[in-house]
């Protein structure tokens, strides 16, 4: 079922040497704590769901940008139900206003792999979901991978393993729906079984408990900021940000933006920059790529097989939002 993407993963070595933190340096638990177990070496932790309840840690800090990265390793099996988030938010700070970021693995019936989706908010624009979903070109139950999202001033990248999958530049356009308030970074294992496989038509089968969720190798590089200091943080981490800009996972070389082509032309699924009929006029951040349009319906999904609706679900810790149905057979 998965490809050999040698041409896709690999693309160099610029993941290798990121500087990692023990999980005590840089977080704290976030609910489920006695679902929540440390390594040894504490360097990482396991996220546990079972009956009872899911589990998630949370940055000690907030940060204005920043880039937040993690090895993870999914659930195996059945894990229809299961949503395992990897996401920055500041949802507690700016409850009607708030900025997010998400990388959201999404489970499904014994056999068939897993998906993700990627997704961007800003300033409470959650009716104005941007997600994107895709595969992988390989088995995420296996063995670790690197899962790593880049937010600077002026673009957002997402990342797996060293392959980034989406790039979102800030256009003036977009106004408030670009993030730019400072943002925790939060991973979740929780159960989505009301949308997250075949729109909740298969639910978490609690007989496969406890699922196991695994980070490790975390990386916090960003510029810890308060976000109801005086000084404005665009100010206080001025400095901070044009470093972050000349790190090496913040440039996309030409030969990364070939994998990036790559990847998007045979693992995304759905984009709601071609989905017209949720959007008529695309949002300003998109740029329509030939190849990539001609996937895909006025849906937003693939011409051959898969579905799309739309559908209401509850986030961890009561947040609602609105996004389409993620039950696509991207084969």
């Amino acid at each position: 079922m998965f490809m050999c993407m040698a041409n896709i993963g690999n693309v160099d070595a610029a993941f290798s040497n990121l500087t990692t933190i023990p999980f005590n340096q840089g977080y704290s638990p976030l609910f489920g704590d006695g679902n929540l177990v440390r390594s040894p070496d504490g360097k990482g932790v396991r996220l546990l769901l079972d009956r009872f309840t899911g589990s998630g840690f949370i940055s000690s800090n907030l940060y204005n940008h920043g880039f937040f990265s993690a090895n993870i390793k999914l659930p195996s099996d059945y894990t229809a139900g299961i949503c395992v988030a990897f996401y920055t938010s500041n949802a507690d700070v700016f409850e009607k206003s708030h900025d997010e970021l998400d990388i959201e693995f999404l489970g499904n019936t014994e056999g068939k792999p897993w998906r993700f989706q990627t997704n961007i908010y800003g300033n409470g624009s959650t009716n104005r979901g941007r997600e994107e979903r895709y595969r992988l070109w390989f088995d995420p139950t296996r063995d670790f991978h690197r899962y790593s999202i880049l937010w600077t001033p002026q673009i957002t990248v997402f990342y797996v393993d060293d392959v980034p999958i989406r790039e979102v530049v800030r256009r003036e356009e977009m106004g408030g729906d670009y993030p730019s308030k400072p943002m925790s970074l939060y991973a979740t294992i929780w159960d989505a079984s009301n949308w997250a496989t075949s729109g909740g038509k298969y639910k978490v089968n609690y007989k496969y408990a406890p699922f196991v969720a695994e980070f490790k190798d975390l990386v916090l590089d960003g510029c810890p900021a308060d976000p109801i200091q005086q000084i404005p943080a665009a100010e206080a981490c001025a400095e901070k940000n044009a470093l972050l800009a000349t790190q090496d996972y913040s440039v996309i070389t030409p030969q990364r933006r070939a994998a990036m082509r790559r990847f998007r032309l045979r693992y995304m699924y759905y984009s709601y920059c071609y989905d017209s009929l949720r959007y008529p006029v695309p949002p300003p951040e998109c740029v329509t790529i030939a190849a990539e349009k001609a996937r895909f319906k006025d849906t937003g999904r693939l011409k051959f097989g898969g579905s799309h609706k739309r559908q209401s679900k509850r986030r961890t810790r009561n947040r609602n939002r609105v996004l389409p149905d993620s039950d696509v057979t991207p084969y």
